[in-house]
């Protein structure tokens, strides 16, 4: 079984789109895909410096139709059963979610293109509304870095496995922790217009949620982890659904990361702009071959990468469990439910206790309850899992 993974905003470069051009028939494609978005991605990939392909308006399209195109060369797009039949996985990092959406064929290329651009259009218009940022942290203790995240009233917006957490909320929180971090924890602030991932881009996921009503989607032909949990997204319109409510929402891409060790993965490919999942797969997925596609130079290692599996027989992983998650941050008290026991949907699981509000945690489907994956009386934020439920039947 094969991964393909798509890198989102943060992993572009000036120039980053020049040696893609000439492809045969990828000039012609990049055009039509500046068209369907409105920007000039050829000139935001040849021509632009950095601060011009850092701001989001533009960056989140241009990283989006980059990715495809190598998909398209690699002929992972194809809709003729000409496809390769060994990639069964695909996933992607924020933005780059999109792209993997239309590998997973539940987007066309064209609406992940439209999507990406009101995306990043609605995005940059949150960021400037109230001053705020994003900051990495790398080592510490995961609860104490956690514990100072939640006393200064930040959120950590991105967990990416590999002692790695982006903590995102204003300037003011950020500068605190900059100047008294977790222990053994580095912090390094980020260059970035705003806090996303976060409430703060309320207003446009808002926006994002109505231009998504027009967006047609198809349930995914391959296994779709989505950065919420790391489960599978099983139909066209939850895909959308979840592409939409990332906007506030934590991306766990340790949880994707898990999921594929958890599967089995035997090689993963990282569409370009690549380099940083690939960093963190080696660190997280180790002894997993891995390709990353930086310039076209690439395409032959993983091409070789895909005939080396195919004709490869391989069951069908598709994790029959599911995550229960919390739906708000806050400290999690846990019902007295046995791991192995059997519950029907609807099953109170706990509540989670924030500054404002209770939010009750309840099983979504009839199943087992097959393991917790917390302690009575931990510090959750919105997103992380809870519990592992295995369905036996499904609503």
């Amino acid at each position: 079984m094969l991964a393909i993974l798509a890198p989102g905003q943060g992993a572009q470069s000036p120039g980053m789109l020049e040696p893609w051009l000439d492809l045969a028939g990828a000039r012609e494609r990049m055009s039509w895909f500046s068209a369907v978005c409105g920007i000039d991605l050829i000139a935001l990939g040849t021509t632009a410096d950095a601060d011009q392909i850092k701001d989001t308006a533009v960056t989140q399209p241009l990283v989006v139709a980059l990715g495809l195109l190598a998909a398209e060369e690699l002929g992972l797009l194809r809709t003729d059963g000409g496809a390769p039949a060994d990639v069964t996985l695909t996933a992607g990092h924020s933005v780059g979610e999109i792209t993997a959406a239309a590998v997973a064929g539940a987007l066309s290329p064209e609406a992940a293109i439209a999507l990406a651009a009101v995306r990043g259009r609605e995005m940059a218009a949150a960021c400037k509304l109230t001053p705020t940022g994003m900051s990495a942290l790398l080592g510490g203790n995961e609860e104490l870095v956690l514990a100072r995240l939640e006393e200064l009233g930040l959120t950590p917006a991105n967990r990416n496995g590999a002692g790695q957490i982006v903590a995102a909320g204003s300037i003011e929180a950020l500068a605190k922790l900059a100047e008294d971090p977790p222990a053994k924890a580095r912090v390094h602030p980020l260059s970035v217009a705003g806090a996303f991932h976060t409430s703060y881009m309320q207003p446009a996921q808002e926006a994002l949620a109505a231009f998504s009503d027009g967006i047609s989607a198809s349930d995914p032909t391959r296994l779709l982890l989505t950065n919420s949990d790391g489960t599978a997204v099983e139909t066209g319109r939850g895909t959308v659904r979840r592409l939409v409510a990332q906007l506030t929402a934590p991306v766990r891409f340790d949880a994707c990361l898990a999921a594929m060790r958890d599967i089995g993965v035997r090689g993963i490919i990282e569409l370009p702009p690549a380099g940083v999942l690939t960093g963190l797969v080696k660190r997280e997925v180790k002894g997993v071959p891995v390709v990353a596609l930086k310039t076209p130079d690439d395409l032959g290692a993983a091409r070789d990468m895909l005939n080396r599996q195919s004709g490869k027989t391989e069951d069908e992983h598709r994790p029959d469990w599911r995550m229960v998650v919390a739906p708000v941050r806050g400290t999690v008290g846990l019902a007295e439910v046995a791991e192995g026991a059997n519950v029907e949907a609807g099953t109170p699981l706990g509540v989670v206790t924030s500054r404002r509000e209770e939010a009750h945690l309840s099983a979504g489907y009839d199943g087992v309850l097959a393991e917790w994956l917390v302690v009575d009386g931990d510090l959750v934020d919105a997103g992380d899992p809870v519990a592992r439920l295995y369905p036996t039947s499904q609503r």
